[in-house]
């Protein structure tokens, strides 16, 4: 198992973070790595990448403005995402931690990499969503 754990602050409330993350809708509009996203249900989502690769994630936790928690399976890896969020004054930190198994034996060697690589992208296109939802650009 590989794990991967990413912390950043965000100059907002923790509401307005939370909202971002929640709203799998919207990530199209926020998230440079996806062409589509698929609502199962209230608890499953299908996130595709750009590149066709297909992921479920279910939500497993949803403490509002705390913590949040997903089951996520595709192709190559299984694993679980593990979100916390506090705020401090007027400032969020969140800090995201994936434990993530690969499937097939050949890639085992890249997870980590790929891992930290995802984790930075994601936290980046956050960054500019949350700067575009408080009015600065």
């Amino acid at each position: 198992m590989s794990v991967s754990k990413k912390t950043a602050v965000f100059a907002c409330d923790v509401q307005t973070v939370w909202s971002i993350v929640l709203n799998v809708l919207a990530y199209t509009n926020w998230r440079s790595d996806l062409s589509r996203v698929d609502v199962l249900n209230d608890r499953q989502f299908v996130e595709y990448t750009k590149g066709g690769v297909a992921t479920t994630f279910t939500i497993t936790l949803r403490e509002p403005y705390s913590r949040l928690m997903f089951e996520m399976e595709n192709e190559n890896l299984s694993g679980r995402w593990v979100g916390l969020f506090s705020q401090a004054k007027d400032q969020t930190t969140v800090s995201f931690t994936e434990y993530v198994t690969a499937k097939k034996w050949f890639i085992k060697p890249f997870v980590r990499f790929y891992l930290k690589k995802q984790q930075a992208q994601f936290m980046a296109d956050l960054e500019k969503a949350t700067l575009k939802k408080e009015g600065v650009t």
